[in-house]
């Protein structure tokens, strides 16, 4: 039963995101490619740097507040700075 459970739950979220067999490449892609795209590719990207960012011990916690945060604060300064990098803004805004 809780087999069962756990493969509906896998399979909903495999439905929930569209088979893409794009590969995304960040350090490519500008604070205008960032923010044109949709926004399941956003969160993906924002996730990805979330965890980038944090330090190799923090513990595993999603700050949903500072996440929220931080994005605005991304999506404002590529808004002003569209031809930058997206690995360079976000070097300058959350350092590493």
């Amino acid at each position: 039963m809780m087999f069962r459970r756990a493969a509906l739950v896998v399979a909903a979220l495999a439905l929930a995101f569209p088979a893409a067999a794009e590969k995304i490449d960040l350090s490519t892609i500008t604070c205008k490619d960032f923010v044109a795209k949709d926004k399941a590719e956003i969160g993906i990207i924002l996730s990805w740097l979330d965890a980038y960012y944090k330090d190799e011990n923090d513990p595993p916690i999603i700050d949903t507040e500072k996440f929220v945060a931080n994005a605005k604060k991304l999506g404002e300064y590529c808004g002003a700075n569209p031809t930058i990098g997206l690995i360079t803004a976000t070097d300058k805004l959350f350092g590493k």
